[in-house]
């Protein structure tokens, strides 16, 4: 293979309906600037596509009534209603698409789709939906719709099939090949069937010489391996990779050789580098040993080679990622889950970018910490991420953006937000943050005028002594401040909440769960949901569990997948009670519900009293910020447009008084400031200037500077003048 080989990446199924996965985008960013032919496919949405069509589902019900199923009532009424499925199903998946909006309205009356179990879940639509129209209430219902028939196909024909993962409990602790391995010597049920046939037909199609596989998650190892097979029985002389999330958390300690009876190699971390360097050693230009962060079968044996001498690929040579191919207008925008933050994952269709590669924090305790797409910290300057934001928008003809950080950094941001203006580039985004102080409130406005809707972060558990043990950084009074700037800059606050870290007890666990609680009560956070702890064998209490308190108990190492450990808490509560009741409290919380019940209300055994005062969140978000006579050296930046300044001249019992009148238009209102005319100038100078160069950064103490002389007001006292205050009010900022 001494020329350029072709290359196929392939996401196999399932991660998102409503979205690309972004690996293959990026490599083939990546491998593409490098004069590579690359080709991309989703196969979750191929798969889902073909499955969800009126073949696809007659398929089903034929495979059904010709099989020997021993189908639970509802699956027995689903049989029953087949016409009515087979009639509404690529209606349905067209509505889904965007394609035919005014499917909602039958939908939203009840009239058009038969119903399965799934609508069962019905009893809070009209408090959900009520205030958000015809369009999100029909997307929900064929949502259940969808669910009902994934039911069906999982009881019958297809026993692995969920709409966000295929398999995952294969793949999941897997420290023994062995259950995957036997499902893969098993007949290709009807679902790997169709997924088989899509692989047949694009390798016919591209006659790639590399097929290159992401796995992100548990659910995608299954498909990979399945399609892996079928191009080793089929297609030999194909040479088959596989990297991504699952590989880089699970298979670090690889030593099982079956795997590579269905793949030829195995990377770690960012695919980057050591793919260009298989590519490379395909055409003969390097050699084996000198390969980067790959396992491979040598003798019979598991190797894992890491001889390269090159640097890795630094994050602002990535390149940008490239969605040519990917079938972008045929996406799914589904409603699954009534949590705000959820939905956002699941409607619409988001580019994905990173605006720094790694965690600048990279302490918490939990945290998969040592791993390279976490420790190594890189960033990229804010033109070339705004260039790449131009290139995605150009390709896609989408300005949705999901920046997949581990955690922005806050400073970046600020700095993609005056680029995006300083442009106009107009995009709507979301991410994940830190609640740390840096996100003043002046910080999150400027972020919601670049178009940031929403943040999640993780508040972990709401107790300060836990926070101090993960090296969280933060603590609750803080993070109740920076939630609070947030939801007063308009932009909605999704909480990471975790139960069950090493030496919780029952009283840390009902104190949390009162934060959680208060945050809500004060409206400083509109969304949350509970994970329980897991340990992580690269994670700091994975590594060192007696520091923490726990003991792991478990899993005997194997040759395959090392990630989650069995642990033991001996110090702490019995956490596996407590799941079902905080959920519940969280669901009922983020509709407005049971606020004032007590904590005992939610549990059905009785828990201790909170030891939280009930105004401590209320206290928290009151705390007033420094002034801004302490910020002369941030940076101004102004959100309006230039005013125009008029002198006006008023003579009262003989006296004559001049006053400068400045003139505001704004989008949605006109509003007049009025001072003497000399500050009238200065201001006029300055937000003019402020309003037409982005480019440059002009400090506080600038403006100190350049302050008229001889006025009433010193510089210092102007900051707390109606005048100013009005201005910060309306969009001066000092960040």
């Amino acid at each position: 293979m001494a020329t350029a080989p072709k290359i196929l990446l392939l996401t196999p199924p399932l991660t998102q309906l409503n979205t690309p996965y972004p690996a293959t985008a990026y490599i083939k960013g990546f491998l593409r600037g490098r004069g590579f032919d690359v080709t991309q496919a989703d196969f979750g949405l191929e798969l889902v596509l073909r499955l969800f069509s009126r073949k696809g589902l007659h398929q089903v019900f034929q495979a059904i009534l010709d099989g020997t199923y021993d189908l639970s009532d509802n699956s027995q009424r689903m049989v029953r209603l087949r016409k009515s499925y087979l009639d509404t199903i690529e209606p349905v998946i067209r509505f889904l698409q965007g394609r035919d909006s005014t499917l909602a309205h039958p939908i939203a009356l009840g009239s058009f789709l038969p119903e399965a179990s799934r609508f069962l879940q019905l009893a809070d639509l009209e408090e959900a939906f009520g205030t958000m129209g015809i369009s999100d209430k029909a997307r929900h219902l064929a949502t259940l719709y969808l669910e009902d028939l994934a039911d069906l196909i999982k009881e019958t024909v297809c026993p692995h099939f969920g709409f966000s993962r295929y398999a995952d409990k294969l793949a999941m602790s897997a420290t023994s090949f062995d259950p995957l391995e036997e499902e893969l010597q098993t007949t290709p049920n009807l679902v790997d069937q169709m997924l088989l046939d899509i692989l047949d037909e694009r390798l016919q199609e591209v006659q790639p010489d590399v097929v290159g596989f992401t796995v992100p998650f548990p659910g995608n190892l299954y498909g990979a391996l399945r399609l892996a097979q079928f191009i080793k029985q089929k297609y030999p002389h194909l040479k088959t990779l596989m990297g991504g999330g699952y590989p880089n958390t699970e298979l670090r300690s690889l030593r099982e050789p079956r795997i590579f009876h269905y793949l030829d190699f195995i990377t770690l971390d960012d695919g980057e580098g050591p793919w260009l360097k298989l590519l490379e050693h395909f055409q003969g230009q390097r050699s084996i040993e000198q390969l980067q962060r790959t396992f491979m079968l040598l003798n019979g044996e598991v190797q894992y080679l890491n001889g390269a001498q090159d640097a890795d690929i630094p994050h602002h040579e990535v390149g940008t990622p490239d969605y040519s191919d990917l079938r972008l207008h045929e996406y799914l925008s589904v409603v699954e889950v009534l949590n705000p933050m959820h939905r956002l994952w699941s409607d619409g269709r988001w580019n994905k970018l990173t605006i720094a590669h790694g965690c600048y924090w990279k302490r918490c305790s939990f945290c998969d910490i040592t791993l390279d797409y976490i420790s190594r910290y890189e960033t990229a300057p804010a033109t070339l991420l705004v260039d790449r934001i131009e290139q995605i928008i150009a390709q896609t003809g989408q300005t949705g953006f999901h920046f997949v950080d581990e955690a922005a950094p806050p400073l970046a941001l600020r700095d993609l937000a005056i680029e995006l203006l300083r442009r106009g580039v107009k995009i709507t985004w979301w991410g994940n943050i830190r609640f740390e102080k840096t996100f003043s409130a002046d910080l999150c406005r400027l972020l919601a005028a670049s178009g940031c809707i929403a943040v999640s972060g993780g508040l972990e558990v709401a107790s300060d002594r836990l926070l101090a043990k993960m090296e969280k950084g933060v603590s609750i009074a803080q993070v109740a401040r920076v939630t609070r700037d947030f939801t007063a800059a308009g932009i909605m606050v999704h909480a990471y909440l975790m139960y069950g870290f090493p030496t919780q007890t029952a009283q840390e666990t009902i104190d949390s769960l009162e934060v959680v609680r208060q945050l809500f009560a004060q409206n400083v956070i509109q969304s949350g949901y509970w994970h329980r702890f897991s340990m992580t064998a690269h994670s700091p209490v994975g590594k060192n569990p007696e520091k923490y308190g726990v003991v792991k108990v478990g899993p005997e190492p194997g040759l395959f997948a090392d990630n989650d450990l069995w642990h033991e808490d001996p110090q702490g509560a019995d956490h596996e009670l407590f799941g079902a009741g905080l959920a519940k409290a969280l669901y009922n919380y983020m509709h407005g519900i049971g606020l004032e019940e007590p904590l005992s209300f939610w549990f059905d055994f009785k828990v201790p009293r909170a030891s939280h005062p009930k105004t401590m969140i209320a206290q928290a978000v009151e705390a007033i910020g420094k002034p801004d006579s302490e910020k002369q050296n941030l940076r101004v930046v102004w959100l309006g447009n230039a005013p125009e300044v008029e002198v006006v001249t008023k003579t009262k019992k003989g006296r004559t008084f001049h006053n400068a009148v400045l003139t505001f238009t704004e989008k949605t209102e006109e509003y007049e400031i009025r001072t003497s005319p000399e500050v009238g100038h200065w201001l006029h100078t300055w937000l003019t200037r402020l309003s037409e160069d982005y480019g440059t950064k002009y400090l506080l103490k600038d403006l100190a500077t350049d302050y008229p002389q001889g006025q009433m007001f010193t510089f210092q006292e102007f900051l707390i003048t109606d005048t100013w205050l009005d201005l910060r009010e309306r969009g001066l900022l000092v960040v």
